[in-house]
């Protein structure tokens, strides 16, 4: 579902946790929004396919 409009947004995150993320970026030859971006996405579809996988049961025992 990419969108051409984005939206701006701030986060606070640790110094290092930011240093990691932007030599990440860099390393992967993307900007810091795009990579960003990608690793949201592919860790919600992942979460994603992790709750379509949970039994009846599991999603009870999540729950309480």
């Amino acid at each position: 579902m990419p969108d051409d409009k984005k939206q701006q947004f701030n986060v606070y995150l640790p110094p290092d946790l930011i240093r990691e993320v932007k030599h990440a970026a860099v390393d992967s030859g993307k900007s810091l929004s795009t990579f960003l971006e990608d690793v949201l996405r592919a860790h919600l579809k992942q979460l994603a396919q992790q709750r379509q996988q949970e039994t009846p049961d599991d999603e009870i025992t999540r729950k309480t």
